[in-house]
């Protein structure tokens, strides 16, 4: 399948990289979209468990590499939520 890596802008001034093992994140996620945490939160889960599941569809097995980024991200927020940083995540490309 093609994967697809994706940038993300944090409140904090921070920006990391992650990967998606589908291209299905291409219909939920879009360069300069912009995302209160709690919506970010919702939005990502939904995502990388879609494209987890593309994966055990076609090859009988979950991607665990998204699995992992997404855990990677959930702690990025639960750090923010803990050091009360506010604001909105930007997805900053998708390639």
């Amino acid at each position: 399948m093609p994967a697809v890596h994706f940038e993300i802008s944090w409140p904090d001034g921070e920006q990391s990289r992650h990967y998606s093992p589908s291209t299905i994140i291409h219909q939920h996620l879009k360069a300069g979209m912009q995302f209160k945490q709690k919506e970010f939160a919702e939005k990502i889960h939904f995502v990388m468990t879609l494209a987890s599941e593309r994966v055990h569809q076609r090859f009988g097995y979950y991607c665990s590499a998204a699995s992992d980024e997404l855990a990677q991200i959930e702690l990025k927020l639960q750090h923010l939520n803990q050091n009360a940083i506010d604001g909105d995540i930007t997805i900053v490309a998708l390639k």
